[in-house]
């Protein structure tokens, strides 16, 4: 086995930070992207685009993920898809960790 591979828990590589949203980059190629995500209580994101779908994986509390206008509450262990370009926005329903998987085409 390599040595330089090791084993993690996620929701123990980035902390939540007070009325802070904290990232931490997993990997990045051109072709996409996996970070994980803290929010505090009250953060989010306002609603926006990416030109990726994006798999959101919610590993602690909980969020409130807008997809074109309809609403979806996810808690731990579960996940949605936001698909490529098309509007969505995240909040935190609870202090909320998750992994977002962003994965392009060539």
């Amino acid at each position: 086995m390599n040595d330089n591979l090791k084993s993690y828990l996620l929701a123990d590589m980035v902390e939540y930070q007070k009325e802070a949203v904290v990232s931490k980059t997993i990997l990045e190629k051109k072709t996409g992207t996996v970070t994980l995500f803290a929010f505090d209580q009250g953060q989010g994101l306002s609603e926006h685009t990416t030109p990726f779908d994006a798999l959101v994986q919610v590993l602690d509390g909980e969020v409130e993920i807008k997809i074109t206008g309809k609403s979806y509450n996810l808690k731990p262990g579960e996940i949605i898809i936001m698909p490529a370009d098309e509007p969505h926005a995240l909040s935190a329903v609870k202090s909320f960790k998750i992994l977002l998987t962003m994965i392009g085409s060539e």
